[in-house]
């Protein structure tokens, strides 16, 4: 048994090798030796039968037989009646008598020739429309797999997405409550060092550890506020209270709480010669100043040349952070123009709070129409800039 299994599996090799070869030869090349082919084999196995037989013989089975391989194995129907025409004109001439002339004179012989050529015409017909049919089922067949397979990917695309949604619903009500367990004694602990650095009987030793206290303490709740933010943005739980603002009056403020978390830090501003009147939500507007630039502050390095700057660009009102730091690396500046998270790599200490802090900018200000952009100036330094919308959107 095995070796004919290893015969059948060579057969069928060289079978698939030599289709292949076949294939390849141009299409009206290919159909005409096809035909000349099995032509010539019926002319040769009729020529055996008449040799045997006599004057009886059974060639128009035989070159019916050829017609039909014709039409199978050729394109369209012109090579298998041209077939059927040749096949009964060597009929007539080679085994028909009188032989090797033409002859229609004997009683029957027109009526042979036109039924043989009729019943090939018809046989090749019905070859083609068979061989049209088996394209259109195998046609029919890839389509239906090409959709199976899509619907298939859909299907995994939509389990995916579902399985992400729950997971982020998970994740923003382990922020929540992990938040709100935080906050409270946060404060707390921040009260308690501003009594504490208010006594006057406090050493010079611990009023330096309670003033690390009291900075640590404030970044934990700034921090913490940013996580609910985040979470309720996304939740939609947190609506915009807009209203007609002055966006210096909330830059101005943003600036005065800044200065007073980090009064040895020199921070300028720069002012817009438009009035820049539109509607925000100015305490929200004011968290993502403040992020700004507290972020610039804690990771640039810069606490001389920080630039508030505020002006117009065409239809936004534009709010502008400038230092002369370090500047962003690439990949920062690329996760925060697609709007994703920082890179795992960049979570040590000295970018602690950046990715969740640009994380609730960006959704601020996208929940409010505008843009928020990050780069790093020619001449050295981070810049981060938002936009906001001068006036209201029909969509919001």
């Amino acid at each position: 048994m095995a070796f004919f299994r290893k015969i059948k599996v060579r057969f069928s090799s060289i079978y698939h090798d030599l289709e292949a070869l076949f294939r390849r030869i141009p299409a009206i090349p290919r159909n005409l030796m096809v035909t000349a082919l099995f032509l010539c084999a019926a002319y040769w196995a009729s020529s055996i039968l008449i040799s045997h037989t006599g004057g009886e013989n059974n060639s128009a089975l035989v070159f019916v037989l050829a017609v039909v391989l014709i039409s199978l194995l050729t394109s369209g129907y012109f090579y298998g009646i041209a077939a059927s025409i040749i096949g009964a004109l060597c009929i007539n001439i080679y085994f028909m008598a009188p032989y090797a002339q033409f002859s229609l004179t004997r009683a029957g012989y027109p009526v042979a020739m036109l039924s043989m050529v009729a019943i090939s015409c018809v046989v090749c017909a019905l070859t083609a429309r068979v061989k049209k049919q088996a394209v259109e089922a195998a046609r029919r067949e890839k389509n239906t797999k090409a959709l199976y397979e899509m619907n298939e990917k859909l299907n995994a695309e939509k389990a995916a997405i579902q399985l992400q949604s729950e997971r982020e619903a998970i994740r923003g009500n382990i922020l929540r409550a992990v938040s709100h367990d935080l906050r409270t004694p946060l404060t707390a602990i921040s009260g308690a060092v501003s009594v504490l650095l208010s006594s006057p009987e406090v050493s010079p030793k611990n009023l330096s550890m309670l003033t690390d206290i009291k900075r640590d303490a404030d970044s934990l709740i700034v921090m913490v506020e940013n996580l609910l933010s985040v979470t309720r943005l996304q939740d939609g739980t947190f609506p915009l209270k807009k209203q007609e603002e002055m966006l210096e009056e909330v830059a101005g403020d943003a600036l005065l709480t800044t200065r007073r978390h980090f009064p040895d830090c020199h921070i300028a501003m720069d002012l817009s010669e438009d009035i820049l009147y539109l509607p925000m939500d100015p305490l929200l507007i004011k968290q993502v100043i403040v992020n700004l630039l507290e972020n610039a502050i804690r990771h640039s390095g810069d606490l001389e040349h920080i630039r508030l700057s505020l002006f117009r660009q065409e239809d936004y009102a534009v709010v502008e952070v400038r230092d002369k730091g370090c500047g962003l690396l690439p990949e920062v500046c690329q996760a925060i123009q697609a709007g994703k998270p920082l890179p795992q790599s960049l979570s040590g200490d000295t970018t602690r709070g950046m990715g969740i802090g640009l994380s609730v900018c960006q959704r601020i200000i996208k929940a409010h129409g505008g843009f928020f952009a990050a780069g790093n100036d020619p001449e050295g330094g981070a810049v981060f800039r938002f936009g906001l919308p001068m006036e209201e959107h029909s969509h919001e």
